[in-house]
Parts: C-alpha cells; sequence; structure tokens
C-alpha cells in the first residue's frame, strides 16, 4: 500500500511540473492513470478497513434512525 501512495504523490508531483511549465500537451493519459491509482487507493483502503467502515456506516445510520 505504502508504494500505491508514493507511485500517486509522485504522479501528482508530475502534473504539477507539467502545469508549471506552461506546457499545454493535453496529457490526458496522465490524468487517466491519476484516476486509475486514486481508484487503487480506494479499493486498497477498502480492502483493509472494509469491516470497519461498514460498522462506521451502520452505527451512523442506526443513530440518525432512532434504532
Amino acid at each position: 500500500m505504502q508504494s500505491l501512495v508514493r507511485a500517486h504523490q509522485a504522479l501528482i508531483n508530475r502534473v504539477r511540473a507539467l502545469a508549471e511549465s506552461g506546457e499545454e500537451r493535453g496529457d490526458v493519459p496522465g490524468w487517466v492513470l491519476i484516476t486509475l491509482m486514486t481508484a487503487a487507493l480506494v479499493a486498497a483502503i477498502w480492502a483493509v478497513a472494509q469491516g470497519q467502515i461498514l460498522d462506521l456506516f451502520e452505527r451512523a445510520m442506526n443513530k440518525v434512525s432512532g434504532i
């Protein structure tokens, strides 16, 4: 999971550098890669913390509905 976080940060840094250079290349593949990496991060976090996330959601819904 650490490698995903580092890869995601490296992509963000690269996109920022390109944006600041004023170079307009229409880097669609880079944005697609960032989107996929973000989805992978969410999937990894979900895989690790699924039980806790679902429990938190159920407790919140029960509190709101008064159960």
